[in-house]
């Protein structure tokens, strides 16, 4: 573990995170290795904004960092993945929540490994993902979800993929900061996990046929490229504002999780 990459990343140093990231790719570090930092570094971040040390500007500026450092790192794995290509995974975040960092680096973390990935993006009903279901037919289907109230999503979207007889063609993974096995059996999906390595085993094990190519496909994410450069402007800006204010108002705890993941019950 860098310690210096994962403190970077904690602390909002954007440009050192990003030159730490390159001189660790240039030094021969595992790219995993990287991701990994990266991993622990969001959950600095997101222990942080539970004690009302960061807000929304701070998460964003995170998922930034997070993206830049994934360009540089990405071209570096393409090489050594061995999961089958093109199984289909379709990921999303369940209705009621709105978090959308641990389940981007699953995406990643999936689609360097060779997987044929679709992102349902966030807030996402259960009757979305089976519709898409039943377009995609995807091996595999995970669920995700940061906060409690995503539990009983969670439950919906498995039993709505049962009603519509879509379960016994499909894995339903569920992850995300607080999710464990009790959560896993309460929603009835076939496994959880604490980190996306997990959902990357779990998905190569859930699947067996060959396919095509890898890629990620986005059917309901939030503005990412041609808002990119505009969020940030105004993420920095909200950042300094703070940082210039004298007195910092007492921090109120937002009670919401954060984190990432999709292992087996």
């Amino acid at each position: 573990m860098s310690d210096k990459l994962v403190n970077a990343i904690a602390d909002m140093n954007e440009d050192e995170a990003l030159a730490l990231a390159k001189e660790m790719l240039d030094a021969g570090i595992a790219p995993v290795q990287i991701l990994e930092d990266c991993r622990l570094a969001m959950e600095v971040v997101g222990k942080r904004f539970e004690q009302g040390r960061y807000f929304i500007p701070e998460l964003i500026l995170a998922g930034e960092m997070l993206k830049s450092i994934s360009a540089e790192v990405k071209p570096r794995m393409q090489g050594s993945v061995d999961a089958k290509k093109g199984a289909r995974v379709l990921v999303g975040t369940v209705k009621g929540d709105i978090h959308d960092i641990g389940k981007d680096i699953v995406l990643f973390m999936l689609d360097v490994n060779g997987f044929d990935v679709t992102d349902l993006g966030v807030d996402v009903p259960p009757e979305a993902f089976v519709e898409t279901v039943k377009k995609l037919r995807p091996q595999v289907v995970a669920l995700s979800g940061f906060l409690t109230l995503s539990y009983t999503s969670m439950k919906e979207t498995v039993e709505a993929l049962q009603a519509a007889g879509l379960h016994s063609g499909v894995k339903i993974m569920v992850g995300g900061g607080t999710v464990d096995e009790q959560v896993c059996t309460y929603s009835g999906a076939d496994a959880f996990g604490s980190d996306a390595m997990a959902a990357v085993t779990l998905a190569k094990r859930s699947t067996a046929q060959p396919q095509v190519s890898g890629g990620v496909r986005s059917h309901g994410s939030l503005c990412r490229s041609r808002c990119g450069q505009e969020s940030r402007a105004v993420v920095r800006r909200a950042l300094a504002a703070r940082h210039r204010s004298a007195a910092a108002q007492a921090a109120r705890p937002y009670p919401h999780p954060i984190g990432d993941g999709l292992h087996a019950c």
